[in-house]
C-alpha cells in the first residue's frame, strides 16, 4: 500500500511498543540467521548501520516502519513476518480495538489491516481512510499482485501509471494491477473510507502494510 517511508506509526494488536520490540529483535535475528548474513552484511545490503541492526535485535531500540521496510527487503521477507508474534492460525478473530493500524503522511492516510497481523498473507485486506484532499502514492509492489477497492464513502481518484484517472464514489469498486505506480486522492473536503484487497501476493514477499 502506502510507501514505506512515508509511514510514521504503528499500533500493534495485544503488543505495547516494548513488546513490540522484543518480538521484532527475535523475528530479526531468526531471519538473518536463516538468511546466512552476519549483521554487517546485512547492514550492507540493507543500508542500517550494523550498531542499529544489533540493537533492533536485542529490543533496544523500535525500529521506524521506514527502517523495518528497508531491513525485509534486504532479507526478502514481508514487513509482517518481522513484526508478527509466531502461532497465528486456524480461526481468528481481529477485534477492532486491537487491530493493526498504519498511518501515513501525517494521518493523511491511514490503513487498519482486518487480518491478522502475523504469517504473510497472500490475500490482504484492509480498511483505508483517506483524508480531505489528500494524495497518497504508492510504489509497485511484486509481479502478479493486484488490488480491488471498494468506495462506502466519499470520493476517492485513482491512477494507475500513465492511466486517465479513474473517479469512484460510494459503492464503486476498481480492479487494477498494483505492479506499477498508482495513487489515491480525496478531492473531497471530508474523509473517504473504502476497503481494500491486495491479492496476487507471494507469501514470502509480501510487503503486508499496505492499506
Amino acid at each position: 500500500m502506502a510507501r514505506k517511508e512515508d509511514f510514521e506509526t504503528l499500533e500493534g494488536a495485544d503488543s505495547g511498543p516494548a513488546k513490540l520490540s522484543i518480538i521484532v529483535g527475535e523475528n530479526l535475528r531468526h531471519l538473518r540467521r536463516k538468511s546466512g548474513l552476519s549483521l554487517e552484511q546485512l547492514g550492507i545490503i540493507s543500508g542500517v548501520s550494523r550498531a542499529m541492526l544489533g540493537q533492533i535485535e536485542t529490543g533496544k531500540s523500535a525500529p521506524t516502519i521506514n527502517l523495518l521496510g528497508r531491513i525485509a527487503e534486504a532479507l526478502k521477507v514481508s514487513v509482517p513476518s518481522l513484526i508478527s508474534s509466531p502461532g497465528v492460525g486456524g480461526t481468528v478473530v481481529v477485534p477492532r480495538d486491537r487491530a493493526t493500524v498504519v498511518s501515513s503522511s501525517e494521518g493523511g492516510f491511514v490503513s487498519r489491516a482486518l487480518f491478522p497481523w502475523g504469517d504473510p498473507q497472500r490475500i490482504e485486506i484492509y480498511e483505508v481512510t483517506i483524508g480531505a484532499q489528500h494524495r497518497e502514492v504508492f510504489a509497485a509492489q511484486t509481479a502478479g499482485a493486484k488490488k480491488n477497492l471498494v468506495v462506502v464513502k466519499g470520493t476517492v481518484e485513482i491512477v494507475v501509471g500513465e492511466d486517465s484517472p479513474a473517479r469512484l464514489i460510494e459503492g464503486d469498486a476498481i480492479l487494477f494491477n498494483a505492479d506499477t505506480p498508482h495513487h489515491f486522492h480525496n478531492p473531497g473536503d471530508d474523509d473517504a473510507k473504502a476497503f481494500l484487497v491486495v491479492t496476487g501476493l507471494d507469501g514470502s514477499n509480501s510487503r503486508g502494510r499496505q492499506g
